[in-house]
């Protein structure tokens, strides 16, 4: 059996014939091999060190930024959701009242169905302006809650529908 070598052994006599290949190599063509690794070398570095790290650090501000204001969008949601939640309930006869306004000033665009506790309310090319108007006025008024909704873009508007539920004092008993 072969005694084994130390790595360092066994590396060195992998590399011989390189090193022998490289003394051989007149100063000029070593000094040409070696800035070309050289260069090799940095172009690495830059491509898979420093240039992703300067993308990152010139993006970072805009995307701070975005985030910034998708949080003050949040925070503005979540205090007007609160801000609906203290205001008192509104009785079946008032919410019923406020959905059938609201609705009508859309027209034909929307069609109002009741089944018990929850409402159905069919779109036809809204426009976006309007729905959200709608929306507003009906979740203020009447306190509703939308629980579903599927609805399209269409080549003026908004075409689907939204299934609304009312607040438990607003449901008729």
């Amino acid at each position: 059996m072969k005694p084994a070598l130390p790595r360092s052994d066994a590396l060195r006599q992998s590399l011989a014939p390189l090193q022998q290949r490289w003394q051989a190599l007149a100063p000029r063509e070593q000094l040409g091999a070696t800035l070309g690794l050289g260069l090799l070398l940095v172009f690495v570095v830059w491509s898979f060190a420093v240039q992703p790290a300067l993308k990152t650090l010139r993006t970072a501000p805009a995307q701070q930024a975005v985030l910034d204001a998708q949080l003050a969008q949040m925070q503005r949601l979540a205090a007007e959701a609160a801000e609906l939640r203290a205001l008192p309930p509104v009785d079946a006869a008032q919410a019923d009242a406020a959905l059938q306004s609201a609705t009508q000033r859309l027209g034909a665009a929307a069609r109002l169905q009741r089944s018990g506790e929850r409402l159905t309310v069919a779109f036809t090319s809204v426009e976006p302006a309007a729905l959200m108007a709608w929306l507003a006025e009906v979740r203020a008024a009447a306190r509703v809650r939308v629980v579903e909704a599927q609805l399209g873009r269409t080549g003026n508007g908004y075409s689907g529908n939204l299934v609304l539920t009312l607040s438990a004092a607003s449901t008729p008993h």
